[in-house]
């Protein structure tokens, strides 16, 4: 009679463990080549301001004079003979740094039934001016450019319309329950030493597939806050039901924010329209300090108005007045500025900032592009671990069918 197998006292998973480490699994499968992909060009875009500033330094910057710039009329005027007629500029940059050169940028989207972000867009090109005397400094087809071909990867994989944007969104969305799942994976039974070390050290001496399974579990761990951040951010965009959301919890209401829309006086069509140059005068005048100033070129609506943004900070957008001028007299017919924002628009208004880590100058730009490097590296070192665990099954299968004794006949 065989002895009974005496009971260890050993508790098993609970259903809860077992089913959070399932969808831990299956769901990191699912969307490990979005997420690996997502996070490689939203590291690559960390630093485009100052990577195009240093490889266009040329036709981006211009000797500083001690003169005036020209009007803003005349300079749009030069920048479009140089642009073309049939591509129409829609969107002015000025700086107030000395020496940087004006941008004018044409932009008209293509095909919305086409297949690629290439063929969703018909031109998006820009003209570098002086602004002291109105010469072309340099054209650029950002169509082509790197990082527009990089943060439209990092937006919908390079799809035109919604398809890509969607496919981004949910995989972004399961990469949030995956950092929660995660971190209840991560979280220790019992806090004594070993397991502190486990989970807050890399064990770099041991064995590979140690050294993996540290970089997943450890690493995931440190870049978790900062990760769920990027990634909510990142959903803002994807899906209109999130932003709405973000929107109501902040404002703590679901009533739109009531802003005056201006409208040119229409008693001075047929007078020249001067307000654009006034206009600009007028913010360079009244709001020395601003870094930049961006500016729609005026409709050709009778009543249509004169857009303007004034951005305090050197690279965040947040941080800005937006203005509206009459076209005919440059009259100022609305201004809204950070205060009037409630706390909703000011949360979605920072949400570019907050994604790409500029809105805590070069130190956040450095988290966000380490915190995207991780977030790239933790589908690839969970693949290992799972694949890992794959084979050590098989191994024992094997070794297990091998002691099987043959049968005597």
């Amino acid at each position: 009679m065989n002895k009974q197998t005496q009971p260890t006292g050993k508790k098993g998973k609970s259903w809860r463990a077992k089913l959070n480490a399932w969808l831990h699994l299956w769901l990191g499968l699912a969307s490990g080549i979005v997420v690996f992909i997502v996070s490689v060009t939203g590291c690559l875009f960390t630093f485009q301001k100052e990577i195009s500033e240093w490889v266009h330094h040329d036709i981006m910057f211009v000797q500083p004079q001690q003169k005036a710039t020209l009007p803003i009329s005349t300079l749009m005027d030069n920048a479009q003979r140089a642009m073309g007629p049939e591509k129409k500029i829609n969107y002015i940059t000025t700086f107030t740094d000395k020496d940087r050169a004006w941008e004018f940028m044409a932009y008209q989207a293509g095909d919305p039934k086409a297949i690629t972000y290439f063929g969703g867009v018909k031109h998006y090109e820009a003209v570098f001016m002086n602004p002291y005397t109105g010469q072309l400094v340099g054209h650029h087809d950002f169509k082509y450019d790197f990082f527009a071909i990089v943060k439209m990867i990092h937006w919908s994989l390079l799809l035109n319309g919604d398809i890509g944007q969607q496919i981004v969104g949910w995989s972004v969305f399961v990469f949030v329950i995956l950092l929660i799942t995660g971190l209840i994976l991560w979280w220790p039974k019992k806090w004594t030493k070993a397991t502190r070390d486990q989970s807050f050290k890399v064990k770099w001496k041991a064995s590979f597939k140690r050294v993996n399974y540290d970089l997943h579990n450890v690493l995931g761990f440190y870049a978790m806050a900062i990760a769920l951040v990027l990634a909510l951010t990142g959903m803002v965009w994807s899906f209109k039901w999130f932003q709405n959301t973000v929107y109501v919890v902040a404002s703590r209401s679901i009533t739109p924010p009531a802003h005056k829309n201006g409208a040119s006086d229409t008693t001075l069509v047929g007078t020249p329209q001067k307000g654009l140059d006034i206009a600009f005068e007028t913010v360079r005048r009244d709001m020395p300090a601003v870094r930049r100033i961006g500016l729609s070129a005026p409709d050709t609506g009778k009543a249509a108005v004169v857009y303007m943004s004034a951005y305090w900070g050197n690279e965040v957008y947040y941080d800005r007045d937006d203005l509206q001028f009459d076209k005919y007299n440059g009259k100022m017919l609305a201004r809204v500025t950070k205060k009037d924002r409630n706390a909703g628009e000011k949360l979605i208004g920072m949400n570019y900032d907050i994604h790409v880590g500029a809105i805590g100058g070069i130190p956040g730009k450095i988290i966000a592009f380490i915190v995207s490097l991780i977030c790239a590296s933790l589908p690839v070192t969970g693949f290992i671990v799972w694949w890992g665990k794959g084979k050590k099954k098989e191994k024992k299968k094997m070794v297990k069918a091998a002691k099987v004794e043959p049968v005597v006949v």
